[in-house]
């Protein structure tokens, strides 16, 4: 789920960074997406709740980014689609007698913070205009 939501974010993105100061009307973005205007509607809700979109109502209305492309990364965007962990652990109730029972969540959440950081340290360095720049518009 996360990934999907991940995916869809970022493309609505790389859609309106490739034309920053016009707006998109989720018609458009929906048929880059293959999709209805409906969910991509949900998702530039929260997109536009966390301040990277701006929306405007009406015939010649749309959205378009909130700010440019080279303010947003990539670690930014995933903040808003991710729930926990990126591998989204889910302590089990092992035996707490056993040895290896009794620490292995604690020891997996410890994993999985580090992915989580190393994660977080890759797409804090690729901005929206970085991914963008590979596409031609």
């Amino acid at each position: 789920m996360i990934k999907s939501k991940f995916a869809i974010s970022v493309h609505i993105l790389t859609l309106l960074a490739g034309s920053e100061e016009e707006w998109m009307p989720s018609e458009i973005i929906a048929s880059s997406l293959n999709t209805n205007a409906a969910l991509v509607r949900k998702e530039l809700s929260a997109l536009r709740q966390a301040g990277l979109v701006e929306s405007k109502e009406g015939k010649n209305g749309g959205s378009r980014l909130g700010r440019s492309a080279a303010s947003i990364t990539m670690a930014e965007i995933f903040s808003l689609v991710k729930e926990d962990h990126v591998f989204g652990f889910s302590p089990n109730l092992p035996n707490p007698k056993c040895p290896v029972g009794a620490q292995i969540n604690d020891a997996l959440d410890e994993l999985f913070t580090a992915i989580d950081e190393t994660v977080y340290n890759r797409l804090r360095q690729v901005t929206l205009a970085d991914f963008s720049a590979q596409f031609v518009y």
